[in-house]
């Protein structure tokens, strides 16, 4: 557990999910695991067995239990009881949670509640996927985290009551991420601080990494690029960030975007490089938030582009946006309509201006069903602003306004 870097509540989450997806019930508990821990349990169930060799990629033998009747070598020498002191408090982050069971009547609230509640949040960003920010994602986000934080006050492990502040957090920064989406900017700051205020009661690092990141593109949003920079600095400090370069990433090239709009490209492109470094350490298959299933490859590149247009590169912006959107996955519906238009604008800033309105025309095919999100209606509205500065008279560009200017503008 501690090379694995695992509290007792998330390996009970490994546990389960290996359960889950076998089709059994994920009945493990963080007490589960803290009988394992002491040795009161020295034999678990054998899918419980399965699970963790699964998980650590090793047999139970070699994890420390033994099947009832065999006796333990009697020659090996007695541990070092501070030894295994710290060993137990490394692993479950408090030694109180290891020496202080949960007394009074059962637990109203468990893991089965947790993870329901999760799933629901993974409903939410197939939704975001798909169609961006919008009102009715934000009202159910905000009812999820009003669930858990009622099931929060109920009879509980203190281990099951930072899981549903994390869930709270998560569903909470949804909201905000929503009303990010739809460019109602006051809304979103409220939401994230209290996104922040729930992750700090979670002590979720992975909730406040979200928070710091979107916290940095509302920063972009308002202009306020300096603060944007520092959001993605205080992304980049989190402890998820050193555990795991997937996010270190992410927050890498979130800072590149700031840097790339304060007009610092010797920063921009350094903080590119990192964010690419840190992704060719990462593990990609290793499981992770919904939230964070939009990054990867295909992600960085598009931020790429954008930091290549902003620093005065359209050619190379250009070339990136084609390439990340050969990768993105077409269920990513409104990332690939954003990269589209990144790629209008990367055409447009080289005077290609037929073939970038033929490029911007795309957005309202790829979206064609849904509102557009506030956040993609001021990016066209920027490429439209840049098209009739740099070719007031050419017919193309009355026509593109012509025909899209309701669309674009609708709320």
């Amino acid at each position: 557990m501690r090379e694995s870097g695992f509290t007792q509540a998330e390996l009970a989450d490994k546990v389960n999910a290996h359960l889950i997806g076998a089709g059994h019930e994920g009945t493990v508990s963080d007490r589960t695991v803290r009988n394992w821990l002491t040795g009161r349990t020295t034999w678990p169930h054998p899918r419980q067995r399965e699970a963790l060799e699964a998980v650590f990629g090793s047999t139970a033998g070699e994890l420390g239990f033994s099947p009832p009747g065999r006796r333990r070598c009697t020659s090996t020498p007695a541990e070092d009881p501070v030894r295994r002191r710290n060993f137990l408090t490394a692993a479950s982050g408090t030694s109180a949670a290891v020496v202080v069971p949960f007394v009074g009547a059962p637990p109203q609230v468990g893991t089965s509640d947790v993870l329901r509640l999760r799933s629901g949040l993974d409903a939410l960003m197939a939704l975001d996927d798909t169609r961006g920010g919008h009102e009715g994602l934000e009202r159910a986000a905000l009812a999820g985290a009003a669930e858990a934080l009622e099931k929060q006050k109920l009879r509980a492990t203190q281990r099951i009551r930072l899981r549903l502040f994390s869930v709270a957090a998560d569903y909470t920064a949804t909201a905000a991420w929503s009303a990010l989406d739809a460019r109602q900017g006051d809304r979103a700051y409220a939401l994230l601080g209290k996104a922040l205020y729930l992750a700090g009661m979670a002590q979720d690092p992975v909730a406040e990494m979200r928070v710091w990141n979107s916290y940095a593109m509302l920063a972009r949003q308002r202009g306020e690029h300096t603060e944007a920079v520092d959001s993605a600095q205080a992304a980049q400090a989190t402890p998820i960030t050193k555990r795991d370069p997937f996010f270190a990433s992410l927050a890498h090239a979130r800072a590149a975007i700031g840097h790339s709009d304060l007009g610092d490209r010797q920063a921009a492109i350094r903080s590119l490089g990192y964010a690419q470094e840190a992704l060719e350490k990462a593990e990609l298959e290793q499981p992770r938030p919904s939230w964070m299933a939009f990054y990867g490859p295909a992600e960085l590149t598009a931020m790429t582009a954008i930091v290549r247009d902003r620093i005065g590169n359209p050619a190379k912006a250009e070339a990136a946006s084609h390439k990340a959107l050969g990768s993105i996955p077409l269920h990513f519906r409104r990332n690939r309509a954003l990269a589209t238009t990144r790629l209008a604008l990367a055409q447009l800033h080289q005077r290609d201006v037929d073939q970038a309105c033929a490029t911007a025309s795309g957005v309202f095919e790829l979206m064609k069903g849904s509102p557009l999100p506030g956040r993609m209606r001021s990016l066209l509205g920027d490429y439209y602003r840049d098209l009739i500065t740099l070719a007031p008279d050419a017919a193309v560009a009355r026509e593109w306004g012509d025909r899209y200017r309701a669309a674009w503008r609708r709320d």
